[in-house]
């Protein structure tokens, strides 16, 4: 019946409709075009309306079509739409006869936001859509086609691999400059900490400007800020020591409002479906980061003198920041070129995101889950920012690498933090959408990220190879990655309208996790043992497991 009933209503509009050719355009034949399409859709409605009604609604083109020809026409349900491949062929009998060949398939469509071009039918199907030009996804590009959501995703990636390049080529650089400026482990101990009193005081306020202003301008503002601070780390040094500590402190500055800006954007751009991942992809950046850190470091310093290591990363920044300003946008509502159907897909699976005018601080800091994430954060930082800033220097002082192999070395733990979180964030989403809570969820991930570190910490005492030690150095930082699906992801989870400035509040702790942590091992290190500042770093680990089991939660408890 619906084929007969298409053949019909095709055989109707031939040398008459907007999609076939006719040398004659008169009102008649407008009619009769309506007529058959609504004839069309009466074929394939369960409730048709009438086809005669069509003739007094219907909006034509009066544009000659081309052969061949494809339109298409959403009919019920809503979400999908049938598309027709008309071919045409002048037949040898005389003039205005032609043969046509149709070729029919239904794609999912949306057409809730598109208006058509050739053709709008209006009163009790005023969603359908007739259009004569090729505009499916399947006939663009395939650099139009990309998710612009993951064009935004991609774009706060590699602003996260330019933030740890330039935090971390200070580990490596600390080395000769230590050399030549004479600076003990105390004073070394004390310039690595001085990027953390910068990054301690946007942490907050770099949530509340991104809720409130939007993530594009806060994160731009962040690497442009930071890319310069790096720049000018050489001149600082050749000042001295106190010019080199504000420095340090001004680069922590930008890459402070980083985080809260980049849990801001993706909040909005992101769906609940594709949480873990995404995030887990754009922390991958900073692990990659620090591998191409880590590894091109010594080669400029070899090359070029340590200098250069702070000139080139941070001229870095223009590019990215040039990019960022034609390319991205705060939320779908303000990019114009964002496709209909990701809009649609996007707002289908997230919240509302108003603008916020005011933080809700005592309901916030009321909130059980909220104190479990603020612990939490500072117990894994703690350990993390260690292995950050003191890895190559327990490669060189304890496994008696050079400068070119700790560089080297120190990149293989990065790497298997980049591959981990992004298996962990396709674990978690997986697990989510097998019908496991989103609370269970987060306590797997986590537990996973505190353990398998403090496990591996605790065997560094007991191996004997400088392989090994780097073996268990790559596990720990494996297993910590998989916190990315785990507290990471967990603000978006309680508080989506305020996910930045809790990210910012509970990166505070971890901020101060890093500046206490990392003053701490060098004062320990000039009176103790490398296993004393492994052991403080388990026993944090397990504070934070115990915790986070206990008080955290994968539901949201504020609107």
């Amino acid at each position: 019946y619906l084929l007969i009933s298409l053949f019909f209503s095709l055989s109707q509009t031939v040398s008459l409709s907007p999609f076939c050719y006719c040398p004659r355009s008169c009102e008649q034949s407008k009619i009769r075009s309506a007529m058959s399409a609504g004839a069309l859709l009466y074929s394939f409605s369960p409730t048709p309306p009438n086809p005669s009604d069509f003739s007094k609604n219907i909006i034509l083109s009066e544009r000659r079509p081309k052969f061949p020809s494809r339109f298409h026409l959403p009919v019920l349900p809503e979400d999908r739409c049938f598309v027709f491949q008309i071919s045409a062929r002048r037949h040898s009998g005389g003039r205005g006869n032609w043969r046509l060949w149709t070729d029919i398939k239904s794609k999912p469509y949306d057409v809730s936001n598109k208006a058509p071009k050739s053709g709008k039918f209006k009163g009790s199907v005023d969603k359908a859509v007739l259009e004569e030009e090729d505009v499916l996804g399947d006939e663009l590009p395939w650099w139009k086609q990309f998710p612009k959501r993951w064009l935004i995703v991609s774009l706060c990636f590699s602003a996260f691999l330019l933030c740890n390049m330039d935090r971390v080529n200070m580990s490596i650089a600390i080395l000769p400059m230590s050399a030549e400026y004479n600076w003990n482990p105390q004073t070394v101990g004390l310039i690595q900490s001085s990027f953390f009193w910068g990054y301690l005081l946007t942490q907050i306020a770099g949530g509340i400007w991104a809720d409130t202003v939007g993530g594009k301008l806060v994160l731009g503002f962040g690497v442009i800020w930071w890319s310069v601070a790096t720049a000018l780390t050489p001149v600082a040094a050749k000042l001295g020591l106190p010019f080199l500590l504000v420095v340090r402190a001004f680069m922590g500055i930008g890459e402070g409002v980083a985080m809260p800006a980049m849990n801001n954007i993706l909040s909005k751009w992101v769906p609940v479906a594709e949480r873990s991942r995404s995030l887990a992809f754009v922390y991958s950046g900073m692990y990659l980061g620090s591998v191409t850190g880590l590894a091109f470091s010594p080669f400029l310093i070899h090359q070029f003198g340590w200098p250069s290591v702070f000139f080139s990363f941070g001229s870095l920044g223009a590019v990215w920041f040039t990019v960022w300003l034609n390319k991205a946008h705060s939320s779908p509502l303000d990019d114009p070129q964002l496709r209909p159907q990701e809009k649609k897909l996007i707002f289908a699976n997230s919240v509302n995101k108003e603008p916020v005018k005011s933080i809700p601080w005592g309901l916030i800091l009321s909130k059980a889950p909220v104190w479990a994430l603020i612990v939490s954060h500072f117990c894994h930082n703690w350990g993390t920012f260690i292995l950050l800033t003191w890895m190559p220097t327990y490669y060189h002082q304890v496994l008696k690498f050079n400068l070119t192999e700790s560089g080297l070395l120190c990149v293989l733990p990065w790497l298997t933090m980049a591959f981990s979180a992004n298996l962990g964030g396709w674990i978690a989403d997986t697990l989510v959408s097998r019908g496991l809570s989103v609370t269970t969820v987060r306590k797997i991930m986590q537990s996973v990220g505190f353990l398998g570190p403090a496990f591996f910490l605790t065997q560094l005492s007991h191996v004997d190879s400088p392989a090994m030690a780097v073996l268990c150095m790559a596990c720990s930082q494996g297993t910590d990655a998989f916190s990315q699906s785990g507290l990471y992801s967990n603000h978006q989870d309680i508080a989506p309208r305020y996910s930045g400035v809790l990210l910012g509040l509970s990166n505070t702790a971890g901020v101060l996790a890093g500046v206490f942590g990392t003053a701490a091992t060098g004062y320990i290190l000039q009176h103790g043992s490398w296993d004393d500042v492994f052991k403080v770093s388990v026993g944090l680990y397990l504070v934070g497991t115990v915790v986070w089991n206990l008080f955290s939660t994968g539901e949201k408890i504020l609107e």
